[in-house]
């Protein structure tokens, strides 16, 4: 085990807020078996039994079984030779990607058995340098004493990957920079989101480099005196971390980025290029304020001397009509938490399901989607949030990001950072909102569900927004006189809309899919759902447990 990886992971977390392989192919281990245990809606489905506490195989040399061990901010895309390709920030447990190259890919093609690729970027781009002395020296300074040749004090971080067309796909990465502006009692150095491209992303040595897209924006003219631990008081308006590619539905590009530093921005692009549309000047004044972009979302607007405001990591999908907007909120290692807003333009207002206009107001934004949280006695997880968000092409959506496992489990004092990657499916309401499912996603045939099957045992959570908490289940008991026997809302009635897959208790809509029971020994198919309190602020979620 090693003792250096949650130590590794929190400096990664600190860095983040402040600052902004061998390439070969090889074959993964399906990580399934005959299903032979539980209630099979399918005699083809097989239940994944991979371990999700991977600490014996987190070595490097067992990257071929890792399945979905060490993801982090992943990004994914649904390429045109029918597989999904997943693509991450450089971290790993124990730090065993170190020296490997960067951006690593897996992919998959039923979303459950994923085979590790490798890495997409070997070394620093020679343009980083450049562009950093450049704008060092715009700023009245001397060159970057960072040490290039070491690239374990750089950060590569956050890519997102889309499709363009079928023979361009482009991705977005960012490379913090080490160290701070001027010495002790400035502001931390800038980051860069660059651009890669590639016709066959199947061929993960194909990535071809593009270039620089964009920095971190000061409104503070070159006043960066500004201590890098001074959080509400940011040197940067815009943070040049976590980008999100949108290509609107009357072609236009867009760039969504930005974190911590006050806010979301969206920058248009140029979709020939996939560069900024207009030219950018130097990163900072208010001349130049325009070119990087307008703010689209700041939790903290309106608080009186608060810049930082912590949500990052927006990713942005269309559908039906709408822009929705995935946030990750708070701290990455225990408290990270989603929420989602939308707007009818790319470029905002964007509005929660409170109907408060987050871009002009800010705030505390809902529905909340993902929560630390626990079924039963399981050791449940935290850190779920940085999420890509994709579907298949045929209206069913996905939400991919990692989770962590709880501090000290099993007696491992690094145990947090284990990081599992967790795709689950997405449902929209009757409202057009999304909701992630509870339980990961397994490919569980969608039978009918019966309403005699709604009877009995239930596990029930409230994801209620508590700061580093996680939000445990409750019994519910389901009784055939269709009636809530005990537990949650208990007394209530309860219907069920088999047409749908909603069930009504008392007047809550909750939307039901057959799933996987990963906390179940042996793992065995079961019923979930998730639903929203009336006034939205408080999400449901629940699974069938006997």
């Amino acid at each position: 085990m090693k003792k250096n990886a949650f130590f590794a992971l929190t400096l990664l977390s600190m860095i983040s807020f402040a600052a902004c392989s061998s390439g070969d192919v090889e074959s993964g281990n399906d990580g399934t078996s005959s299903n032979s245990d539980s209630n099979d809606s399918s005699s083809s489905f097989t239940v994944p039994t991979y371990e999700d506490y991977y600490v014996d195989i987190s070595e490097w040399i067992n990257r071929a079984q890792w399945n979905l061990a060490n993801v982090h901010d992943p990004s994914v895309v649904l390429a045109d030779d029918g597989y999904y390709y997943m693509y991450q920030t450089d971290a790993s447990y124990g730090n065993t990607h170190l020296g490997h190259g960067h951006f690593f890919c897996r992919r998959s093609k039923d979303l459950v058995n994923w085979e590790f690729l490798g890495a997409t970027m070997h070394g620093i781009p020679t343009w980083v340098k450049t562009k950093l002395n450049e704008i060092r020296s715009n700023m009245g300074l001397g060159a970057s004493t960072a040490d290039f040749s070491d690239q374990t004090q750089f950060g590569f971080w956050a890519p997102s990957v889309h499709r363009v067309n079928s023979s361009l796909y482009r991705m977005y990465y960012v490379i913090t920079i080490p160290g701070t502006i001027n010495g002790t009692g400035t502001w931390s150095e800038r980051c860069f989101i660059g651009l890669m491209e590639t016709a066959t992303p199947s061929d993960i040595n194909s990535w071809e480099d593009k270039g620089y897209v964009i920095t971190n924006y000061s409104d503070k003219e070159l006043n960066f005196q500004v201590n890098a631990t001074d959080w509400n008081n940011c040197y940067f308006k815009y943070n040049a971390i976590d980008p999100s590619l949108v290509i609107t539905n009357s072609g236009e590009h867009w760039l969504i980025y930005g974190s911590w530093h006050s806010g979301i921005a969206a920058v248009q692009l140029n979709p020939s290029t996939g560069l900024p549309l207009n030219d950018l000047g130097n990163p900072w004044g208010d001349a130049n304020a325009a070119a990087y972009g307008k703010t689209i979302y700041n939790r903290a607007l309106g608080q009186t001397g608060q810049r930082w405001q912590g949500s990052e990591a927006p990713e942005v999908v269309y559908r039906n009509g709408y822009y929705y907007m995935f946030l990750a909120y708070d701290e990455l290692s225990v408290a990270y938490n989603t929420r989602v807003v939308r707007s009818s333009n790319i470029d905002g207002p964007y509005y929660d399901i409170t109907g408060r206009d987050v871009t002009n107001l800010g705030g505390e934004a809902y529905p909340i989607l993902t929560h630390p949280y626990k079924f039963g006695s399981d050791h449940g997880w935290v850190g779920i949030s940085h999420c890509a968000v994709f579907n298949d092409g045929n209206d069913n959506w996905f939400y991919a990001s990692q989770q962590r496992f709880p501090a000290n489990y099993n007696g491992n004092t690094s145990s947090n950072a284990l990081m599992m990657g967790g795709v689950r499916s997405i449902v929209w309401t009757t409202d057009g909102w999304p909701l992630v499912l509870p339980e990961r996603y397994a490919a569980v045939p969608q039978s009918a569900i019966s309403e005699s099957e709604l009877t009995g045992n239930w596990q029930h959570i409230n994801l209620i927004y508590s700061y580093q908490n996680q939000d445990a289940s409750t019994a519910m008991v389901l009784g055939s006189d269709h009636t809530v026997t005990s537990g949650w809302n208990a007394g209530a009635s309860w219907s069920f809309d088999a047409t749908n897959n909603i069930l009504t208790i008392g007047t809550t809509k909750l939307y039901l899919r057959r799933e996987l029971d990963w906390e179940a020994s042996p793992r065995q198919e079961t019923i979930v759902y998730v639903g929203l309190s009336s006034d939205g602020k408080t999400t449901y979620w629940g699974k069938k447990v006997n």
